[in-house]
């Protein structure tokens, strides 16, 4: 599971005026917060529901690169740079309500982000962000069957770093809400499928920039697949794949026509170490954005205690 920063800096292109050539007349910045785009779940995040009683806590740290930027599916002719390294925090706990096993978790971004090259005008944001209060309810838990089906509400609370004279905040100043549900199959013996769909609801973000200007924004989809395959029962490796869209934002009323509209891969493995760690490593690109940073790489580490 990532928290997808996508584009840390939603940027977007103007038109420029004849005549035109420094890169600060032609790209402004349309919207300076609302950086977390979405909920990038590893492979088999919805499989095997603990029984109760059990807690993990899990460390992710990522690191990004992205070299180009886009608008209107377009890519911008500058030298484009945002860099990020993220880590978070997570902890679950493990309950049985009724006869379906539920979880109770939080999770704590913390890290870096740094414009690069044409874009280190953007500065950089150093902190903590904001804290997310989540649950996964399983309705379907058929380990014999390697068959899960489980719904996730993932509640982001303002408690981030943010200032609005900063371009680049690894706080968002508002609350959001994303509603997930995953399902799990086998399709073989080794061979399993994993798919994902969620939305994110939004907040306002009132401070925006130091006009104090108004961030509102749609609302934003995603769809997830995972192909997994288990070599033995301690090893495994995925390819995945995802699509982003929707999220379209409004400044003080006016439409920023800026929706990502993203496509992505992955590739990875996952090792247990131990009978209660395990390593899980994800190399992965944007492959399409239609507005927005493109990741050039991003790889993932996750590194898991049952406890």
């Amino acid at each position: 599971m990532e928290i997808s920063t996508g584009t840390p800096a939603r940027v977007r292109l103007l038109a420029r005026a004849p005549g035109t050539s420094t890169l600060g007349a032609g790209l402004v910045l349309a919207t300076l917060a609302g950086n977390a785009h979405a909920i990038d779940v590893d492979a088999g995040e919805y499989t095997a529901a603990l029984p109760a009683g059990s807690t993990i806590g899990l460390l992710y740290l990522q690191d990004t690169q992205r070299r180009s930027l886009y608008s209107d599916g377009h890519k911008v002719p500058i030298k484009a740079g945002l860099d990020s390294e993220i880590g978070i925090l997570r902890v679950a706990h493990y309950q049985t309500l009724g006869d379906y096993t539920i979880n109770t978790q939080f999770l704590l971004p913390f890290g870096r982000m740094e414009g690069k090259r044409d874009n280190d005008t953007l500065g950089q944001a150093n902190g903590v962000g904001d804290l997310v209060l989540a649950s996964t309810l399983w309705l379907v838990n058929d380990p014999a069957k390697n068959r899960y089906w489980g719904i996730a509400p993932y509640l982001y609370v303002p408690t981030g770093h943010y200032d609005r004279n900063d371009a680049l905040n690894l706080g968002e100043n508002r609350w959001k809400l994303t509603l997930q549900t995953g399902y799990v199959t086998a399709l073989t013996e080794r061979l399993s499928l994993d798919l994902t769909a969620d939305v994110t609801l939004f907040d306002k973000n009132d401070d925006l920039t130091s006009q104090g200007l108004t961030l509102r924004q749609k609302p934003l989809w995603q769809a997830q697949t995972y192909l997994r395959y288990a070599v033995t029962p301690k090893l495994s490796v995925h390819v995945g794949a995802s699509r982003l869209w929707g999220g379209e934002t409004r400044i003080d009323g006016q439409d920023q026509n800026d929706e990502p509209d993203t496509a992505k891969y992955r590739v990875g493995s996952s090792y247990w170490v131990t009978p209660t760690f395990q390593a899980l490593l994800n190399y992965g690109q944007d492959v399409s954005v239609d507005n927005g940073f493109k990741e050039q790489q991003r790889v993932n580490l996750r590194l898991l205690w049952l406890f």
